[in-house]
């Protein structure tokens, strides 16, 4: 899937390089369900979840707080859950892919695989410039030991907060705290 072929929802507000960023994460996904042998369903669900996670990633803070005015977010967070908000509008009824998409930057521990799934591939896709050879070696362990693969993205992304002197959401430190 390239970025032209990616097919966002016609509200959708995404650059040429968040769509690049968007296909990328859909195919890391859609390799580890072949890699898997992930029936139809699940994975016509990692797809979804992965293709409009950032659905709105690029829309300004007014339309985002415009569509979940109840969050008290940070602007840098809000494109997940009003994504979630806007594709529940539409008609998608697989609370999973919504929760997946709602919860994929800050993380939530009553995940179930599609949600892991989103927020590994969301961190492991190989158009990021950091942390290359190492975070290619968790990709590549995802399929074999998604549980463990799992935990050790979870210790990465938290932790690399937790040095820097970021608070944790409560959903992420419940997060991090399931997988210690």
């Amino acid at each position: 899937m390239t970025s032209t072929e990616l097919e966002l929802p016609a509200w959708g507000v995404a650059s040429p390089k968040r769509r690049a960023h968007i296909a990328r994460v859909t195919e890391l996904a859609l390799a580890w369900a072949d890699a898997m042998r992930i029936e139809r369903a699940e994975r016509e669900a990692w797809r979804d979840a992965t293709r409009w996670h950032d659905a709105l990633r690029d829309a300004n803070e007014a339309e985002l707080r415009a569509i979940v005015p109840h969050l008290d977010w940070p602007a840098t967070l809000l494109h997940g859950p009003a994504a979630s908000a806007r594709l529940a509008e539409d008609g998608e009824r697989r609370s999973f892919v919504l929760d997946a998409i709602f919860w994929h930057t800050i993380g939530n521990v009553t995940w179930d695989r599609t949600g892991r799934v989103l927020y590994m591939a969301d961190y492991l896709e190989p158009g990021r410039q950091f942390d290359r050879r190492e975070r290619a070696a968790l990709a590549a362990r995802v399929p074999a030991d998604f549980d463990g693969a799992f935990r050790a993205v979870v210790m990465r992304r938290l932790g690399e907060k937790l040095e820097k002197g970021e608070k944790l959401r409560p959903e992420s430190a419940d997060l991090w705290e399931s997988v210690q």
